[in-house]
């Protein structure tokens, strides 16, 4: 049956790939030969033909070279029900196909620039079609296929026969927690339409990510595949190879065929085969059943759509974990993203409307009831619509080896542990958070005494080997919440008290975070108490509570042991450790510099710091900055030279929170060879960089940092911090 299958997509990228050579021709001709192409803001020129052949197509003349290589890999057109005798030709027709639909992509952003909002996370900003996701968001959503949040992707073409399937097979995939990338179209309706239509929100927040109406937008999800191995596992551009195994083996991800199988769309499933991806149809279309490059069946057709998800996930090998919560609504990853908007809300606490405070507190054994969650005030049920509510939840711990310390790593979990509830918006933490409870979830039946099942049945889950019994009390009297409030302040105060005055000298160990090893597998993170990890969610606490809870997992104690360099926070033990970890890939580590063997990078860092020559200083800037910096760099393009457990002196991912931390940089002169960062940056550590300065004895030191208001180049950066007198000015030459 397969040789019907090879026939179609041969015929299909014939089309496809003649379709190309029109369109660069006219682009050639309207454009120019020098005319700059890409997809905007990634760092991987168009990333499938990158990663196949190594070829970075720069320019529309760069495309000529590409479609040459199309004709080599095309077998000679196929008649209509001709048969081939196997399938060999039809994956080089495939890949064929993507490297068409890319040049015809690239051309389209020229032609029509406004048809995407890929700088958009969320398409109520504009088009529903997102286009190539930028590497902000590849990077930010990249994270969640490291830590296991996001299993796979499925990549949904066509469209169902109704809303109502569309909304069920796609809440079937966000409760496994899969990405959903839509294109293509079927009898006229589109499955991101038909979302939309069933009142579903759809984007990178929820998963479900609607990447254009057409087939050809399939090389967004393929390309999105061939980054990651890129951009994490370190494969190098035109290693085609071990990009397609990488993916097969580690990017779980399936075709979900929806409607009529034209010509096109054969070829584009046998181009997703070349990476290991299955296509599963609901129509009786030919089937490829003994496996071969897939892990298991190549295509299986005539799945009802009751049955389609799961038998996805069945022919992919994809083992999926789902935390079942006992709440009336649909609970997982997929969801952390949802919003709740005006006119939705059910009930809604505080946001700066109401007090809305969140406390996680240890108890004595005897002081705690196991799975108890008690409502003190109105529960939901009590109000109309519209309603606002003070709010006060009291998460009380108890156990034989919990420690007060694991206090505030359980406490913030409640932000993702909560909003993982469909219909549930959950913003801040501590004593400024901010929930929303939507008309939807309350018509299922859900109360506030599901917040407290939640974070009951998730701390067990995720936490149960640090402690042993939890209870949850949750107040929404105004009088009652003010005293928890007070209390909660004094409990938080301590808390920052005790981790604000902890040192690398105080301590004899520090942290190894392995994490992201099954992307970059060279990276070795060391999680200091003055130098938190680089993607700013862990801190030498929490690598200590992990271990506590899971003795063999990414989070191991180093014994820093003998100080090798003050100045540069160089310690045998890490060194040790490092070597070992990175398989010899990297000798030495110093914690405080970017100059001397400066810590390596996965690719999930929030900030990267870069040095000013000119300036003698040093710069950094965010991931959520998109514009060129003085270094003459973009963070993305930043991210591609130390992404991957690269170690290139001169630059260094560190976390938001670092910067104001004592040792920052203090191997090249600390906070004070900061000269420049992005204003939004600067604005939200500023009272951390006010009192830091103090302490330094430069109380103005964040006024004479440069932002882009003020300078884009280093010249202009120069300029101004000579006039602010800035002390990287006078201090002794950087390099």
């Amino acid at each position: 049956m397969s040789k019907i299958i090879a026939s179609a997509a041969i015929r299909g990228a014939h089309k496809i790939v003649t379709m190309a050579e029109e369109r660069y021709r006219e682009a050639l001709e309207r454009f120019g030969p020098d005319q700059e192409v890409g997809f905007p803001n990634t760092a991987y020129y168009l990333p499938i033909i990158y990663a196949m052949t190594g070829i970075g197509v720069a320019k529309i003349e760069d495309m000529r070279k590409v479609l040459d290589i199309c004709k080599r890999l095309l077998p000679a057109p196929v008649r209509e029900k001709t048969a081939l005798p196997y399938l060999a030709p039809a994956l080089d027709a495939g890949m064929a196909t993507f490297f068409a639909e890319e040049i015809i992509e690239a051309i389209r952003y020229l032609e029509e620039p406004d048809r995407y909002g890929a700088n958009s996370e969320d398409p109520a900003a504009g088009t529903i079609w997102l286009g190539a996701a930028n590497d902000v968001i590849f990077r930010k959503r990249g994270v969640e296929f490291v830590d296991g949040t996001a299993p796979g992707f499925a990549a949904i073409v066509g469209a169902a026969p109704d809303p109502e399937t569309a909304a069920k097979i796609a809440l079937e995939l966000q409760e496994k927690n899969l990405y959903v990338f839509m294109c293509a179209e079927n009898g006229g309706k589109r499955f991101s339409e038909q979302l939309i239509e069933a009142g579903v929100q759809i984007g990178w927040p929820t998963r479900l990510v609607p990447f254009g109406p057409d087939i050809y937008q399939a090389v967004f999800a393929v390309g999105f595949a061939c980054r990651v191995a890129m951009a994490f596992g370190g494969i190098k551009p035109g290693d085609f190879r071990r990009n397609l195994i990488y993916n097969k083996d580690r990017t779980y991800a399936f075709v979900l065929a929806l409607g009529e199988v034209t010509d096109e769309w054969y070829a584009n499933a046998a181009g997703a085969i070349n990476w290991g991806f299955p296509t599963i149809a609901d129509t009786p279309i030919p089937q490829v059943l003994p496996s071969g490059i897939c892990t298991y069946e190549h295509v299986v057709s005539n799945i009802p759509h009751s049955q389609i998800v799961q038998k996805a996930v069945e022919v992919r090998g994809l083992k999926v974990q789902v935390s079942k919560v006992p709440i009336p609504v649909p609970y997982g990853p997929a969801f952390e993203g949802e919003r709740v908007r005006g006119e939705d809300i059910y009930v809604e606490m505080g946001g700066g409307r109401t007090i809305a405070v969140e406390w996680t507190t240890s108890k004595r054994m005897d002081e705690v009831e196991d799975g108890r969650v008690e409502v003190i005030g109105p529960e939901v049920s009590d109000l109309p619509a519209g309603s606002r509510l003070h709010f006060a939840m009291v998460a009380e711990v108890a156990g034989r080896n919990f420690q007060e310390d694991f206090e505030p790593i359980l406490e913030r979990q409640n932000h993702h542990l909560i909003n993982q509830a469909q219909g549930i918006m959950h913003i801040g933490q501590r004593d400024i958070a901010w929930i929303r409870i939507s008309k939807q979830a309350v018509e299922k039946g859900f109360k506030l005494e599901h917040i407290g099942r939640i974070i009951h049945a998730k701390y067990h889950q995720d936490f149960g080997a640090i402690f042993d019994k939890v209870q949850v009390k949750i107040y929404t009297e105004e009088a009652r919440v003010r005293e928890i409030l007070d209390q909660a302040r004094a409990s938080y105060h301590q808390r920052d008290a005790r981790i604000e005055g902890m040192t690398d000298e105080s301590v004899d160990t520090f942290y190894s975070c392995i994490l992201c090893q099954s992307f970059a597998p060279d990276h070795v993170c060391v999680v200091s108490p003055e130098r938190t990890g680089l993607c700013g969610a862990y801190n030498w606490l929490d690598c200590r509570a992990a271990y506590e809870i899971n003795p063999e997992g990414p989070n191991q104690p180093i014994k820093k042991g003998e100080c090798l360099s003050e100045q540069y926070g160089q310690f045998k033990g890490c060194n040790e450790y490092v070597r070992k970890a990175s398989r010899q890939k990297i000798e030495n580590v110093s914690l405080y510099s970017l100059l001397v063997d400066p810590m390596t990078t996965c690719g999930c860092c929030e900030c990267i710091a870069a040095i000013l020559p000119m300036c003698n200083a040093i710069m950094t800037v965010d991931r959520d900055y998109n514009d060129m910096t003085p270094c003459g760099m973009k963070f993305t393009t930043l991210a591609g030279a130390v992404g991957g457990g690269a170690q290139n002196p001169g630059f260094l991912g560190h976390s938001k929170y670092n910067i104001t931390q004592r040792k920052f940089l203090k191997g090249d002169g600390g906070l004070l060879r900061i000269a420049w960062m992005p204003k939004r940056l600067k604005e939200e550590i500023r009272e951390s960089l006010k009192r830091r300065g103090e302490e330094l004895g430069v109380p103005d030191l964040v006024d004479m940092i440069a932002d882009e208001t003020v300078a884009s180049t280093e010249e202009e950066v120069l300029a101004y911090i000579t006039e602010k007198g800035h002390p990287c000015v006078t201090m002794e030459p950087l390099m």
